[in-house]
């Protein structure tokens, strides 16, 4: 059975049983990073095995002509978990080689709406009341400033013991002290009521309302049905800041799996793993797809929720995913995008609707938004380092993402109607001022939620598992499987959940089943690099 390890006094935390020096992770996104960065540090020999020929996971690249992209998240808030990865083995941002700079975004993105109107969202929170009093009137600024309040202290009690925390029973939150003072904490602050409806009490411009809730998306829930906790979710996103590394947010698994075979860590690129042998509940040993046996201790799986069954771990059954998404990847000439009636890093482009919006993508049957709200990246505005020279002139990269239904909710054709869909989107923007879109747009790669199955995602998401309250906090599918006594699992499909912070403590967690507290127990040897890229054919 799982041994009993504690995080302070009142903090008791199952961990692995028995040996646990040698560790397999699979997958190098972040959250196998984080954990592959925590084992090293804890003084585990620990291997990374990942399919792909680069790090990152779904914050991976791709690979254009002549340039590259980032092929998945663009919004980074807390960098610092970055940081606290990285000191597990006595690195810093700074000393990653090359060295991992990360600046804030100031505004953290603008908003576009139907009307006409925008609104730049500031962390600052004299800016961002300045930029709602010229909007909206110096009524919905003190609005925001006790909108702000109310966040920071959800945030404050839930942040310890709900999101940086294993749970091994629901119980817990009421067994453990430190649990259920937070519990109590979140009950007092309505957190248990709906965000929607909360937010409204503070700001009646609906317009402001959608900016502190469209991020009830990111947990997968209309935010008329979302628990206020997620209210944690704005306030990283709209207080904290929002972050963007330099190189592309690519740069940061780069960093991270730089410091890791820096620290003695073996990474593994272009390995895919096939099966995982087990004898007597223990996982002994992974098999790859070239034939390799690889053995362990330990096992850390990073695979999606969707695919993991063929890894010995059985999935919950009756999981509702989240809502998916259609995102296109390409190029867009800098002159035609200098002309476009937003130049901003991050633009979200509000349609009218937006309950109508949330019913439909969010719906158990599920339809394509009838008055799309889209976000648009361009990161090159933020690093001009990343700007592409043609001979016919300077290209940006761009990218394109519509939330849409996932496959259980609507099983459509993706590979026939992908592109007419995308062409519909483009003709959209046109017309709300995105002049020369639809024709100058080189496209290189077009995600949409089938392409997102064949990688293995539930129901063709690459947002996991929605946020329902039975599927959130100390209900989410468990870290520590009951499938068996040495395989612990991260990722945004598990504890604490979906998004750049919440997967990196994902992997932090994880690693403390296994280490069963994070204190660094390495020597001080210089190592080599374990780096091993696949073979050229």
């Amino acid at each position: 059975m799982p041994g009993q390890a504690r995080r302070g006094a009142a903090r008791p935390v199952k961990t692995v049983a028995g040996p646990t020096d040698r560790i397999v992770v699979v997958g190098a996104g972040l959250a196998g990073l984080s954990a592959a960065l925590y084992l090293t540090g804890a003084g585990r020999k620990v291997t990374l095995l990942e399919r792909a020929d680069h790090p990152g996971g779904r914050v991976g690249r791709y690979q254009g002509p002549d340039y590259e992209i980032d092929s998945g998240a663009t919004v980074l808030t807390l960098p610092e978990l970055i940081t606290d990865a990285l000191a597990a083995v006595g690195r810093t941002p700074e000393t990653c080689k090359p060295a991992l700079r990360i600046h804030q975004l100031a505004p953290s993105y603008h908003a576009k709406f139907a009307d006409g109107a925008t609104i730049r969202v500031f962390a600052d929170p004299e800016a961002m009341a300045e930029e709602i009093a010229l909007a909206c009137g110096p009524d919905q600024a003190r609005g925001y400033r006790r909108l702000r309040d109310w966040l920071a202290r959800i945030y404050a009690a839930e942040f310890t013991d709900f999101m940086d925390t294993n749970f091994d029973s629901p119980l817990d939150m009421i067994r453990v002290p430190e649990k259920r003072r937070a519990l109590a904490a979140l009950l007092r602050l309505g957190g248990f009521g709906k965000l929607g409806p909360r937010v409204g009490r503070f700001l009646d411009d609906p317009r402001l309302a959608r900016l502190f809730t469209f991020q009830a998306l990111y947990a997968g829930l209309p935010p008329a049905e979302a628990l206020a906790v997620y209210g944690a979710i704005p306030h990283m996103d709209t207080s904290l800041g929002v972050y963007f590394p330099e190189g592309g947010m690519r740069a940061i698994a780069e960093a991270m799996a730089e410091a890791f075979t820096a620290a003695g860590g073996t990474l593994e690129l272009g390995t895919e793993v096939t099966g995982v042998h087990y004898a007597r509940r223990r996982a002994e040993r992974v098999r790859t797809a070239d034939g390799r046996r690889f053995d362990c201790d330990a096992l850390v799986l990073t695979v999606d929720l969707g695919s993991i069954d063929r890894f010995g771990v059985r999935r919950r059954r009756g999981l509702r995913a989240a809502p998916s998404a259609v995102v296109a990847h390409g190029t867009v000439p800098a002159e035609i995008a200098r002309t476009w009636p937003v130049q901003a890093h991050h633009t979200i482009e509000f349609g009218e609707a937006w309950d109508q919006t949330f019913a439909e993508i969010a719906g158990r049957r599920g339809r394509l938004m009838s008055d799309p709200s889209l976000l648009l990246t361009r990161p090159a505005l933020t690093d001009p380092g990343l700007y592409i020279t043609r001979a016919d002139g300077q290209h940006e990269p761009f990218s394109l993402l519509a939330p849409c239904p996932n496959l259980d909710a609507a099983p459509l054709d993706w590979p026939r109607i992908g592109p007419a869909y995308l062409r519909e989107l483009l003709g959209v923007l046109e017309v709300r001022g995105y002049r020369g879109i639809a024709a100058h747009f080189t496209v290189d790669h077009l995600d949409t939620p089938q392409t997102w199955r064949d990688q293995g995602m539930l129901a063709g998401t690459p947002f996991s598992a929605a946020h329902l309250f039975r599927q959130t906090g100390p209900f989410r599918t468990r870290n520590f499987p009951r499938t068996s006594d040495n395989v612990v699992i991260a990722g945004c499909g598990t504890t604490p959940g979906v998004g750049v912070p919440t997967t990196l403590l994902s992997g932090k967690l994880a690693a403390t089943r296994i280490t069963g507290d994070m204190r660094p127990a390495r020597d001080e040897t210089p190592r080599t690099s374990g780096i091993v890229f696949p073979a050229t054919p």
